[in-house]
């Protein structure tokens, strides 16, 4: 089994970052319509792209290196980003929300990542082949 594309990788990703957003939305009774969905979601899918382009710079740099360290260039910097873009257009920060989303970010971001690695290695081990998953 090859790695997936790194188009399908961020397909999940944004998938991931809207569904994020949508809980948030719906757990403090807002709109998760898609005016209110883009308007949550934008810091966090803006540093999620430059997260993703971090990551394509370290691959070309170090090929087949990447691993977790993947997952954690993702999440680090999509909530890193998120939270400034956020702080600038006064849409709030507060403690208790940066630790939910740094959490929630994590598990989702890093979470599917570990699930795809693991299947990878069990039919790894299963057919014989040797190439671990990029993810």
């Amino acid at each position: 089994m090859k790695a997936p594309s790194s188009w399908l990788v961020a397909a999940v990703d944004v998938v991931l970052v809207v569904v994020f957003a949508a809980i948030g939305r719906a757990s403090h009774g807002e709109d998760v319509g898609l005016a209110g969905l883009a308007t949550t979601a934008w810091p966090f899918l803006a540093g999620l792209l430059l997260s993703h382009l971090l990551v394509l710079a370290v691959r070309a740099a170090r090929p087949r290196r990447a691993g977790l360290l993947a997952g954690v260039l993702v999440w680090v910097p999509t909530v890193a980003v998120g939270m400034v873009l956020r702080l600038a257009t006064g849409a709030g920060v507060q403690t208790s929300f940066v630790v939910v989303a740094t959490v929630v970010l994590g598990v989702f971001l890093l979470g599917w990542r570990a699930v795809a690695a693991l299947v990878h290695r069990s039919r790894r081990s299963r057919h014989g082949t040797a190439a671990p998953a990029e993810v």
